[in-house]
């Protein structure tokens, strides 16, 4: 191994060559990998910059409240998550004591942090957008698509044209989803969704089946597969155009909304759960419990005692 040797004696840096290592073992996806490189890195800096040589236990939990103050409740729990496999890993290889076992993650509040939108609102969003140019049909597609379906800004940028495909006797979009290896799952496209994306199509000419489902149209790098973060962007932007500028109003909104949107039309819990495509009913039940809330008339009733 062409990497600084860890020994229990001293650890002064993951080097490319033991990450490498570790990643090889564990055998993960592009975007773990991306993740842990990510965190690894992190903590590689704060332990040179404390001048630690050989880390401790309490250097693993003085750098948990380090990241608490530096970052959101979701990111730290990445981050830890990727020392602790580290650590773990360090020690099945004779590196390196595991000194990170059974450190606790940050508490995450599985509230919603983004709000949803009303119905209404994705209208004035939708009737914003100019679709006479190929820009305007291409983002008029993505959000009818997230709003309907509840599509993952990675959904949206994985679908190829060939995606497109029937079920029974419906048109859906084959996704690969989240945290999934192949494209088992579909979004039905309901007729005004099914025609915007093919209004699109259209406009784009002549596309290979393994194309992207969705384009740059930039100067700098036309056809290629939008990224994760360009979708996120437009999305936001057509937010913004159409008067609605919140930092709780993001490109995941529209999942929010399209679960929301379902439960208050009549959709059971266990159809939207399919919808979403979440793996357990309970992070579904949080949209049950929203809408609860809000047709809680507590307020109203107690203000009428008061006030009547």
């Amino acid at each position: 191994m062409n990497a600084l040797q860890i020994s229990n004696q001293s650890l002064q840096a993951i080097t490319p060559g033991l990450f490498d290592s570790f990643i090889s073992y564990l055998d993960v996806s592009p975007k773990t990998v991306e993740t842990y490189s990510k965190a690894l890195k992190q903590f590689n800096k704060w332990i040179i910059a404390q001048g630690i040589t050989r880390p401790s236990r309490a250097d693993i939990l003085s750098y948990k409240e380090y990241l608490k103050r530096e970052h959101k409740p979701a990111t730290v729990q990445l981050y830890l998550i990727a020392i602790r496999q580290f650590f773990k890993w360090a020690e099945q290889e004779g590196f390196y004591k595991n000194i990170a076992e059974n450190i606790k993650g940050a508490k995450i509040d599985r509230e919603h942090k983004k709000d949803a939108l009303t119905s209404g609102q994705v209208k004035d969003i939708l009737d914003t957008i100019d679709t006479q140019d190929i820009i305007g049909k291409r983002d008029y597609a993505i959000i009818a698509l997230a709003v309907t379906g509840g599509a993952r800004t990675i959904e949206i940028e994985r679908a190829n044209v060939e995606d497109i495909r029937a079920a029974g006797d419906n048109t859906v979009l084959y996704i690969q989803g989240k945290g999934r290896e192949e494209k088992t799952e579909y979004i039905k496209l309901a007729k005004p969704v099914e025609k915007a994306i093919r209004a699109y199509l259209r406009a784009r000419g002549n596309t290979k089946p393994q194309e992207p489902l969705f384009a740059s149209h930039s100067d700098r790098n036309t056809g290629d597969r939008l990224t994760t973060r360009s979708i996120s962007r437009l999305v936001k932007n057509s937010f913004i155009k159409a008067g609605y500028d919140s930092d709780r109003l993001t490109a995941h909104s529209l999942r929010h909304t399209a679960g929301t949107l379902n439960l208050l039309k009549g959709g059971t819990l266990e159809e939207t759960q399919q919808l979403l495509r979440h793996s357990k009913l309970d992070t579904t039940m949080i949209y049950l419990h929203h809408l609860e809330r809000a047709n809680n008339k507590s307020e109203e009733r107690i203000a009428s005692a008061i006030f009547n």
